[in-house]
């Protein structure tokens, strides 16, 4: 694919500097871009590769102000890091719309039904029941369950694997190894010691324009439904139990475990490698840093927690300050201690 800088620009709604019939045929980090490519500067940090970077177009901000001449073109917008934003899900939609049909062997069950402009893998696996929306995306090896629900423009890349009864929205994305539907870690202790499977019987139900990261696992629900909300980003290895619900446009980061029966909101962050307790309800805005274990609810929104046990965050930095104190307050402390046990002088 090959577009003018112009062109570009008015797909961004942006003004160019410079000769805007230059010919971008990608894209490129700005630290890295030769001619032919187009670039973007959102970061102060990186502004001196501006004057010296190979590529042909460079996307800046309008209050931008030049310290050096610019042999790019620049396309001025007034949020670049949007802006590429936008010209990236372009290129990524470009790239996929020459995927259709149907590769073999592959296998659709009895009373499955799929729309139009669908790809299907070799090796990928449809049940029965299934009702699939038009212009999705199934890579190959990819396994959907009986009576499954997928809405339009949702893509399933190579080896996931989506248990029965799961109903994915709208523009989703299904990423590499992740699993959908498991059972959830649901056992009865015995009295002799041992544990009893307790059946999972509900099912998993993602909204409209959720992604779901590469070999995450999202468990069925005991009953009813585990359920992602419209909009909410999955990273990367997050366990989700059952019955858990996130929120609308709520993002998790990698290695984070949220367990059963627990509500997230609407607009959190749960950084990397954070855990969730059990049966707990988060409100609307919380975030939770790296690292951090929340055992308790939070019911005001807005509320920044870190630390294990998590508490708020300007605690948390308190305590740390104090923390690294203690060794010299120690020494304080034993020099007061010695000093009240000497005897008074005569």
């Amino acid at each position: 694919m090959e577009f003018t800088v112009g062109q570009i620009a008015e797909v961004l709604r942006g003004a160019v500097e410079g000769d805007a019939t230059q010919r971008i045929d990608r894209l490129a980090k700005i630290e890295e871009a030769q001619a032919g490519a187009l670039s973007f500067l959102a970061n102060s940090k990186y502004e001196h590769y501006l004057y010296t970077t190979g590529a042909s177009a460079v996307i800046v901000a309008h209050s931008l102000v030049l310290r050096q001449p610019v042999a790019a073109a620049l396309i001025r917008v007034d949020d670049p890091y949007s802006s590429f934003t936008t010209l990236l899900e372009f290129y990524q939609q470009a790239s996929r719309t020459g995927r259709r049909g149907v590769e073999e062997p592959s296998f659709v069950g009895a009373n499955s039904e799929i729309g139009e402009n669908h790809y299907r893998g070799a090796f990928s696996y449809i049940g029965e029941g299934c009702r699939i929306g038009r212009d999705v995306l199934i890579f190959p090896q990819a396994y959907i369950g009986d009576r499954c629900q997928i809405g339009d423009g949702t893509i399933i890349y190579a080896g996931a694997k989506i248990y029965a009864d799961t109903v994915i929205g709208a523009r989703c994305t299904i990423h590499a190894g992740a699993v959908l539907g498991s059972d959830g870690f649901g056992f009865a202790p015995q009295a002799d010691g041992s544990y009893r499977t307790i059946p999972q019987i509900g099912n998993v139900v993602l909204e409209d324009n959720v992604s779901v990261g590469a070999n995450t696992t999202i468990d069925c629900a005991t009953m009813g439904s585990t359920v992602i909300r419209e909009g909410s980003k999955i990273d990367n290895l997050v366990q989700l139990a059952h019955n858990v619900e996130i929120g609308r446009h709520t993002v998790v980061a990698a290695q984070t475990g949220v367990s059963g029966s627990t509500k997230i909101g609407d607009f959190c962050v749960l950084a990397g490698q954070a855990g969730i307790a059990g049966h707990l309800t988060l409100a609307n805005r919380t975030t939770v840093t790296a690292q951090s274990g929340v055992g308790k609810s939070i019911k005001t929104e807005g509320v920044f927690l870190q630390g294990s046990p998590a508490f708020s965050l300007r605690d948390s930095l308190r305590a740390n300050a104090i923390f690294r104190h203690l060794p010299d307050l120690e020494r304080r402390l034993d020099a007061l201690e010695h000093q009240n046990t000497q005897p008074e002088n005569s």
